[in-house]
């Protein structure tokens, strides 16, 4: 019974990750076709790699989501880990259950929805107060921090729920400051989460396209703006040259952050054996 309860989990791992990973595979193998047509091959060619890295439209694009995309994170992440330290270390506050909910609620809010509040909001800050006077950089900035914050936030408020306050404690009996316990133990014990928040933020503006489209304006088009509207036009191969870098760029990512994991594990493990030697 438990053989065939394996052979059942591991068949449905391999249609998995074959149903995953195949696509990405076939795609990778047709950015290399030397015919305009893509599901015609044509020979084997770096052609349209070429034809990519001459394009200008193309490192626009990709330059512009970057910065979007870094300058949402930093500031996503500091509103995110300022929203969940006030959830879990400020107790019960008047109005906690609202500003819970209004944390939470971009998690659950759809992204057209979300998007065309934020056209509204600018139109009419820019009827009002004559600002934002054009949308591109700024007002999808902003877009993608209002709900780039809100999974930081849980982040966070895991993290602080699991490492609960035992030192912080004993920093404020020793005398400490809750300035400086904020500082000194807090903030580091929260690296990791903060660090997981930032890459979550970065990557989730990186992807953005819905909330993207409503509060962009002319001349300011994100990589995945620019990817959609080619493949409206028809599936062309230097699209499939930039996914390709993508996909192989996340893999390498990928690859490099578990060897770093994997590294800071083993030499854990190499401490606490050390230290178990020296306690003999």
């Amino acid at each position: 019974m438990q053989k065939k309860k394996s052979t059942f989990l591991l068949t449905v791992l391999c249609f998995g990750m074959a149903f995953l990973y195949i696509p990405m595979l076939m795609l990778i193998v047709y950015s290399f076709n030397y015919s305009k047509i893509v599901p015609v091959w044509g020979g084997f060619s770096t052609r349209w790699y070429t034809t990519l890295f001459e394009s200008e439209e193309v490192w626009d694009a990709l330059l512009l989501s970057i910065n979007i995309a870094v300058v949402n994170a930093t500031f996503a992440t500091l509103l995110g880990t300022l929203a969940g330290l006030a959830l879990v270390r400020f107790g019960r506050f008047r109005g906690r259950t609202l500003f819970g909910g209004m944390i939470t609620a971009p998690l659950v809010m759809p992204e057209v929805i979300t998007g065309l509040s934020l056209l509204m909001l600018f139109i009419t800050m820019k009827e009002f107060i004559g600002w934002p006077d054009k949308r591109g950089f700024t007002t999808i900035t902003i877009a993608h921090i209002t709900f780039s914050m809100a999974y930081v936030a849980i982040i966070i408020q895991s993290r602080l729920t699991g490492m609960g306050q035992d030192y912080e404690e004993a920093a404020l009996d020793l005398g400490a400051k809750p300035l400086r316990v904020l500082s000194d133990i807090t903030f580091p014990l929260l690296a990791p989460g903060m660090v997981s928040g930032w890459l979550l933020a970065f990557t989730l503006s990186l992807d953005d396209l819905v909330i993207a489209s409503f509060v962009t304006g002319p001349g300011a088009n994100t990589l995945p703006m620019l990817i959609y509207s080619r493949v409206r036009l028809g599936l062309r191969p230097d699209i499939n040259a930039l996914a390709t870098i993508i996909i192989v760029t996340v893999a390498v990512g990928v690859v490099i952050a578990g060897w770093l994991m994997f590294r800071q594990q083993k030499q854990k493990d190499r401490e606490i054996q050390m230290a178990a030697a020296a306690n003999k």
